[in-house]
């Protein structure tokens, strides 16, 4: 599997895109980077998001990307998300008040947006590839996912204080050759992290000592861009990768 780095920081500044990776050119993972880095020819190329969680910097790219691929797909783009997630997105977004309804447009049987809900915890297929969805601990409800196409799994922790049930299943996933883990704020910060929903690099620590690594890439996203040259210092002694913009990886 190739990974890109599309978005991998907690905010958006010039030198900052929020989270998005783009799988083999055709999944991508959140959306919050799509039409800020991808080219009209390789949005339209993408058949498939997975959503972890319904925040604005994990969704804020699907109704432009929408606008832009309307008519040059011969089917729709397929938004995986869980139910609360899919509820919110039909409510809050694609609702004909905060942007057009591009899953019934330009026609109810062939729209722009198909949104497919999942449940929570389940297994269920991505065109080529298997998909666990695995709850994590956020103030909504937040999915990890681990991908699996062959003999190669990789995971996405998704937004995401102190968990257990993430490191079980990547600890019965002996396939996985890269974690993408989220770290937002800096030590100093654990209360607003815990409170949020979110990681330190403290906790991160704390969370590792759960997992068997064997040999598994540990890529941190999800940084604050306020904080970064601290959050990067007080990542630099640890055994992990602080993710870039543009980074590309194969597994």
């Amino acid at each position: 599997m190739k990974l890109q780095v599309l978005g991998c920081h907690g905010g958006e500044l010039p030198s900052c895109r929020t989270t998005c990776f783009l799988v083999d050119d055709v999944l991508a993972l959140d959306a919050g980077a799509l039409t800020s880095t991808l080219s009209l020819e390789q949005l339209c190329k993408v058949d498939d998001i997975l959503v972890g969680h319904s925040h604005f910097d994990h969704v804020k790219d699907l109704p432009l990307m929408a606008d832009l691929i309307i008519g040059r797909r011969d089917k729709p783009v397929t938004i995986h998300a869980s139910r609360e997630c899919a509820r919110a997105l039909r409510e809050n977004m694609f609702n004909n008040a905060l942007w057009p309804d591009f899953t019934r447009i330009p026609t109810r049987k062939e729209p722009v947006l198909r949104i497919k809900p999942f449940r929570a915890g389940s297994t269920f297929q991505v065109g080529p590839y298997t998909v666990q969805s695995i709850p994590v601990h956020h103030p909504v409800e937040s999915c990890g996912f681990v991908i699996t196409r062959g003999r190669t799994s990789m995971a996405m922790s998704g937004d995401t204080g102190p968990t257990d049930k993430l490191w079980k299943v990547l600890n019965q996933t002996p396939t996985l050759k890269a974690l993408l883990v989220e770290t937002s704020f800096p030590n100093a910060l654990h209360q607003l992290a815990d409170v949020s929903g979110h990681l330190t690099p403290q906790t991160l620590g704390t969370e590792l000592e759960k997992f068997e690594r064997n040999g598994c890439h540990v890529l941190v996203y999800h940084l604050k861009p306020a904080f970064l040259p601290q959050l990067k210092k007080e990542l630099g002694t640890m055994p992990v990768e602080i993710l870039e913009l543009g980074d590309t990886f194969e597994f």
